[in-house]
């Protein structure tokens, strides 16, 4: 946005240290030096400190802050600027936001003394000075070192957002106006803030899924499948009792954006080899380009595509079909009839090989590893059969004794075991242990996996038995991570879908932005898509500037929906918060005034999830000033370089590029100054842009780019450094005349 018209109200807060000489020249340094560490720079190294302000000014830094050890590692924590009225605690913490008390702490509120996972700090003269707290050294100043866990003390930073930080101590609990947070993650984590922002409502980036449509154009729905290819949806179905006028058996063949009917086989070959109306119990298998596999009852294979009048099949001997899936060639299928598990030509129906196990009716191909899962819930067994020798080469414990059989199922990707038993899912690694037992409120009916995430997605109904407590009617969908097992979304209810009438089944969009579940008691498929509350993909930070000069912060989140942004400041630091006018862009642009000295300003993002808010940061204005400001003795210019000229004492020339209120301009090199300033010189600070006094312009080094004495850092085009600093959320660059705008 642009500046926004206005004064800003209130008055300065009072009794503000103002910065140093050197600080006023931050903004001029930071353009010209986007690759030299400032001293509130983050990094993404575990070694870089890291510095926050507080609501008073106050100073936090701390040593490490990402990839910590677990296990526990040593930290070290220095302050300056707390007042010398209250004493706080250092600690470890659950970072619950801004005005919110951090807590739980590791460590606890340490009354003792004798914790090293904390520390109470207390002012000069307090009774609990000594043994049991430290004191505050001139200016409020701390420097204490604490060890952190991952995990303790009723705190679980895998789980929650966590920072280290100060708060009053137990005698002013309420106080929050030494809450000072700084946001770490342990190895393996990323950090909460300002990485992800801070969410309001819901965590930030928070998985949902909603219902979009439903579909109620395919009969009693049994199974489903979205073909790879086609990207049609293919749905197995029963007659509908509700709807005596129509028999809906067959295969269907649906639009999966709006459900509307592509096509639909409702004939395959019986027992006789007529043709015949016929449900689609289970879906084996996609067929290539189009069309799936399917088993009808009883004892039918047939295939079809859209399009198709009719199904193709073949007839089984034996007993009824239990369950159907791919074989190890595209002309086979493997079919489950009972106990007996065969391989069986499509064209056939002939049986190439058959095995009888000791009891099951469910299984799960692995054909990535070889292997089929045969579920036997009657013996509380899962047997592994080896798919090359047709043989058992292992059975495993089902624990819980007999339940009711909701599905098989296995991970493509990790080869792990799914297996869905009463209100539970038993999930076995490849080699068949047992590593996660899931536990639901209502019946585990049938999962899918999406590869392409490493998500598990798991339909849970209700039993329909409202005499049952336990029971409401409603089913639910669940996702999962498939290594960590950790919910991946919030669970979402799935009102009326109940197993009174069949079991649901469901079908993922690779990716996941889509889930279809179906829901046989209602006749229809619901349509499901995923929301993401707004994550923080790129946040502001501390900035510096004079009098006059605009600045700029930049702020973006991504989620689903697209969130909308609006700009916040705070005037009492970050006690209380206001929208800037018309600021709904991701760059707040404005004239800084030395009003806002000490104002904080954050990002606020909305969707229909959730909203989430950037860690505050603060403004500094210092007054502008003359090139009389003075500074300490110039460096030696390095001529091989390009520098310029020798530097001298730099007394009147300004230190580091102080910059005149009246838009005057200096050297890029540490070239003297002109009209009334003396030479300025590349010193310790780094350079000496704008070295001239008010009204005196300077001339830029002609032998190439200047260099800075003191770090050796090669000056660079202050298009390409402010273009790059942009990206980095803080954007700060003179103008000739002063402006009178102002954002808040």
């Amino acid at each position: 946005m642009t500046s926004t018209p206005g004064t800003a109200p209130g008055t300065p807060p009072g009794n503000r240290s103002r910065l140093r000489r050197r600080a006023g020249t931050a903004a001029v340094a930071a353009l010209l030096l986007a690759g030299v560490p400032a001293g509130a720079a983050v990094s993404a190294d575990a070694g870089t400190p890291k510095t926050a302000t507080g609501p008073q000014r106050q100073k936090l830094t701390v040593s490490a802050t990402t990839g910590l050890d677990p296990a526990g590692q040593k930290i070290r924590v220095q302050g300056e600027g707390y007042g010398l009225t209250t004493g706080i605690y250092v600690a470890l913490c659950k970072d619950n936001g801004d005005n919110r008390v951090p807590s739980p702490c590791l460590g606890g509120a340490d009354m003792s003394g004798g914790s090293k996972a904390s520390q109470w700090i207390v002012p000069p003269g307090d009774p609990y000075e000594g043994d049991l707290a430290s004191v505050f050294g001139p200016g409020g100043t701390f420097d204490v070192e604490i060890e952190i866990t991952e995990k303790g003390d009723g705190l679980d930073c895998a789980e929650v957002a966590c920072s280290v930080a100060t708060r009053a101590d137990h005698r002013a609990a309420g106080n929050r106006t030494q809450d000072v947070r700084i946001p770490v993650a342990f190895a393996g984590q990323e950090p909460g803030e300002p990485g992800g922002g801070e969410g309001v409502d819901v965590p930030a980036g928070t998985v949902s899924y909603k219902s979009a449509a439903e579909f109620t154009s395919a009969g009693k729905p049994l199974d489903l499948l979205l073909h790879p290819d086609s990207k049609k949806l293919y749905v197995g179905a029963d007659n509908l009792a509700d709807t005596a006028d129509v028999d809906e058996r067959g295969l269907h063949v649906l639009n999966p954006e709006d459900g509307t009917s592509e096509s639909w086989i409702s004939q395959a070959p019986g027992s006789t080899g007529a043709l015949r109306a016929s449900a689609a119990a289970r879906i084996a298998g996609p067929l290539p380009g189009d069309g799936v596999v399917y088993n009808y009852p009883l004892r039918g294979v047939g295939s079809a595509k859209s399009g198709d009048e009719a199904a193709s099949g073949v007839w089984l001997a034996g007993s009824t079909i239990t369950d159907i899936t791919p074989g190890t060639t595209p002309d086979t299928v493997l079919v489950a009839q009972g106990a007996t598990l065969s391989e069986i030509e499509r064209a056939t129906g002939t049986a190439t090989r058959t095995l009888t196990l000791p009891g099951g009716t469910r299984f799960a191909a692995d054909p990535e590893r070889g292997a089929v899962w045969y579920t036997d819930l009657t013996a509380g067994k899962l047997h592994r059969v080896d798919l090359a020798s047709f043989t058992v080469t292992g059975s495993f414990d089902l624990p819980g004794g007999p339940g009711m059989a909701g599905f098989t199922e296995t991970d493509p990707a990790t080869g792990a075991v799914w297996v869905g038993v009463d209100r539970s899912v038993l999930v076995f690694d490849a080699a068949g242990t047992l590593v996660k037992t899931l536990v639901g409120k209502d019946l585990a009916r049938d999962a899918a996996f999406d590869t392409a995430t490493g998500r598990a997605y798991v339909v849970w109904q209700d039993g329909g038995d409202l005499s049952d407590p336990a029971n409401d009617n409603n089913g639910t969908l669940t996702v999962y991570g498939s290594e960590d097992f950790a919910p991946a979304a919030k669970d979402l209810s799935l009102p009326g879908n109940h197993s009174q009438a069949g079991a649901a089944s469901l079908a993922v969009e690779p990716g996941g932005a889509t889930v279809f579940v179906t829901s046989p008691a209602e006749g229809k498929i619901t349509r499901l898509v995923r929301q993401v509350s707004p994550l923080v993909t790129h946040a502001p930070e501390d900035l510096t500037a004079k009098e006059g000069e605009e600045v700029a912060l930049t702020a973006e989140a991504e989620g689903t929906p697209e969130p909308t942004v609006r700009w916040q400041v705070s005037t009492d630091g970050a006690q209380t918060w206001q929208d800037v006018e018309g600021a709904t862009e991701p760059a707040l642009t404005f004239t800084a005034r030395t009003a806002q000295d000490g104002y904080r300003y954050r990002a606020e993002f909305r969707n229909d999830v959730g909203t989430t808010r950037t860690a505050a940061v603060t403004l500094t204005v210092a007054p502008a000033t003359g090139g009389d400001s003075g500074g300490d003795t110039g460096g030696t210019g390095d001529a091989s370089n390009g520098a310029g000229s020798t530097g001298g004492d730099g007394s009147a020339g300004g230190d580091g590029g102080t910059q005149s209120s009246g838009g005057s301009t200096g050297t890029s090199g540490g070239s003297p100054a002109a009209a009334g300033g003396s030479t300025g010189t590349a010193g310790d600070s780094g350079s000496t842009v704008g070295g001239g006094v008010a009204g005196g312009t300077g001339t830029a080094a002609t032998s190439g780019a200047g260099s800075l004495a003191a770090t050796g850092a090669t000056v660079m085009s202050v298009t390409l450094v402010a273009a790059a600093l942009v990206g980095t959320g803080v954007l700060v660059h003179r103008r000739a005349r002063r402006r009178t705008e102002g954002a808040l």
